[in-house]
């Protein structure tokens, strides 16, 4: 029970990568991946005329085709699972399609059969498996409205489309009400209605793109104009403490002027103040003495004493020094007030010229729109040995990487990638481009440099992570595969168009923009992704067996350097 228990948790394990159901009569390949028996040989079958076979789910490489056995394994805990889920079948809830077979409880019916008008639970729906005339019967997804495919008159599964009527209806309706109606089978008319439908679809996606491609440029327009604000903002911060920084040297330097004049000034004055005092000294002892002169007795005395009194002490009179009350910095003031006055009408006749809309106008940083416009940006890559796993020949001054069975004489080299993998020398920042020509089976890939490099794991994948995205080309497609897609955190991108041989590829690292680019007659745009690069990104490679991927230099194409750039 703890195993049943356990199986019914992790069914997931056991489903198709290929087409996504339970396995089917199961097989495992020499890389440990299992399919169903049909799935795998559908796909085998494909690559015959290379002779190489690869798995479908890690792209491992096979020569020659391995024999296929059954998984018995595999196929045992599929029974239990099997026999779990019918034990386990809750009834039909609310909004379910009920068993028609089932009496009691009524279980979710699984699938409903357009001949037998019915819907079935996976028990009864086993006889129209085994039973060979059930087996054709047409078994569709559990459905309420069957009764809206039968006839109301004829009670008959309407199998034809009138266009007279633009009805459904039954083969009797042909013989009586829509006799001579322009009428085809539902299957013919759904073919029709499915190309008009297409070309609705190719509309509205057309439509998306060109508005998404509006959304960008929006998007982009509102960051520049977010980086040039900033920029302004502190350009206009720079700028106005240095004016501030130089107006505030020039008043220090008046201020400094004016307390110097003042030391001068006081210096002097406070010399003639000394003097005045010592001259008022010397008066007030000689009045003093003539006062006691005057008032003695002896006469003798006084006529010697008055005639060395008389006498004139010799000392300078300072009465000629001219005091000026108010030291005047008028002049300082006039010419400052000067200053400031053609100051401020200098900035208003400046500020005048600048235009109201400067702070916001948005700096749009266009796009290139020819092979000429991305040339501007051309990258001259190298690839670097110490990370190219063994299997990997560099050439041509390692521009030229080619998947070899026979292993490369590299040093063991910490970086070095045990998938079949290489990245370049030169890390990639600000805008750049850089042209591949491939051959075989190649991603063509942008990384981080901290991908891991030991281990087979997603991790080590080119694609497989969220530290590098890759462009898968193949010359060929096959089952749930196409010949391009993308890959980016392990998340599969289909992409509709067939690669040429020559690959473009543009990044713009700071705008966060990585574009591929088809290289022919034209430019054709592949894919483009938008995302946030938080590091430097290294160019890198993929390369299966038998395949080569070649950097190409700038001169290479000739005279076709005017190839514009179409959209897909």
């Amino acid at each position: 029970m703890m195993a049943e228990a356990s199986i019914s948790v992790d069914q997931d394990q056991f489903s198709c990568p290929v087409c996504l159901d339970l396995l089917k009569d199961p097989v495992t390949v020499p890389c440990g991946h299992s399919f169903c028996m049909v799935c795998i040989n559908g796909c085998w079958d494909q690559e015959d005329q290379r002779g190489v076979y690869s798995c479908p789910q890690c792209r491992e490489s096979f020569t020659p085709r391995p024999v296929l056995r059954r998984n018995y394994f595999i196929a045992e805990m599929l029974e239990k699972l099997k026999k779990t889920e019918v034990q386990a079948a809750p009834p039909a809830g609310s909004g379910d399609v009920e068993c028609d077979s089932c009496t009691g409880r009524k279980r979710k019916a699984a699938q409903s059969c357009l001949t037998c008008l019915a819907s079935f639970c996976e028990d009864h729906l086993k006889p129209h498996y085994e039973i060979p005339p059930l087996k054709r019967h047409k078994l569709v997804k559990a459905s309420t409205r069957l009764q809206e495919k039968i006839c109301s008159q004829h009670d008959k599964l309407m199998e034809i489309y009138c266009r007279t009527d633009r009805s459904s209806i039954c083969y009797l309706c042909t013989m009586d009400d829509h006799k001579g109606h322009d009428t085809v089978s539902a299957a013919a008319e759904r073919t029709q209605k499915q190309r008009e439908l297409e070309e609705m679809q190719r509309e509205v996606q057309q439509r998306i793109q060109e508005k998404q491609k509006k959304l960008q440029e929006l998007e982009q327009a509102v960051n520049t104009l977010k980086r040039c604000a900033q920029t302004a903002v502190e350009d206009t911060e720079r700028i106005w403490t240095e004016l501030i920084c130089s107006i505030e040297k020039k008043r220090s330097e008046l201020t400094e002027l004016i307390r110097a004049q003042e030391e001068a000034e006081l210096s002097a004055a406070e010399e003639h103040l000394e003097k005045l005092e010592q001259e008022i000294a010397d008066l007030k002892r000689r009045n003093t003495e003539l006062e006691q002169l005057s008032l003695t007795e002896d006469h003798i005395h006084f006529l010697q004493s008055f005639q060395s009194l008389s006498v004139s002490s010799g000392s300078e009179d300072s009465s000629s020094i001219s005091v000026h009350h108010h030291l005047s910095f008028d002049g300082v003031r006039s010419a400052l007030s000067d200053l400031k006055e053609r100051l401020e009408e200098f900035c208003r006749e400046e500020f005048r010229k600048i235009p109201p809309q400067a702070a916001a106008a948005p700096l749009l940083l266009s796009e290139p729109n020819s092979r000429e416009d991305f040339l501007q940006y051309f990258c001259q890559l190298t690839l670097d040995p110490n990370t190219a796993n063994r299997y990997l020949s560099l050439s041509e001054e390692n521009r030229v990487v080619e998947r070899s069975n026979d292993g490369q004489s590299y040093s063991d080299h910490p970086e070095k990638f045990d998938r079949s993998q290489v990245l370049s020398v030169e890390s990639l920042s600000g805008r750049c481009y850089w042209e591949v020509e491939w051959s075989g089976t190649v991603n063509i890939s942008v990384s981080y440099k901290e991908i891991r490099r030991k281990g087979r794991g997603d991790e080590c994948l080119f694609g497989r992570n969220n530290h590098s995205w890759s462009l898968c080309c193949s010359p060929f497609s096959f089952w749930s595969y196409s010949s391009l897609y993308f890959f980016h955190n392990n998340i599969q991108t289909d992409l509709p168009e067939r690669p040429s041989s020559r690959i473009g590829v543009y990044v713009d690292h700071s705008a966060g923009i990585l574009s591929f680019y088809s290289v022919s007659d034209t430019m054709t745009l592949l894919h483009t992704v938008h995302s946030t690069f938080t590091q430097p990104l290294y160019a890198g490679f993929w390369v299966g067996d038998g395949s080569t991927a070649r950097l190409c230099d700038k001169n290479d194409g000739g005279d076709r350097d005017s190839w514009a750039v179409w959209p897909v």
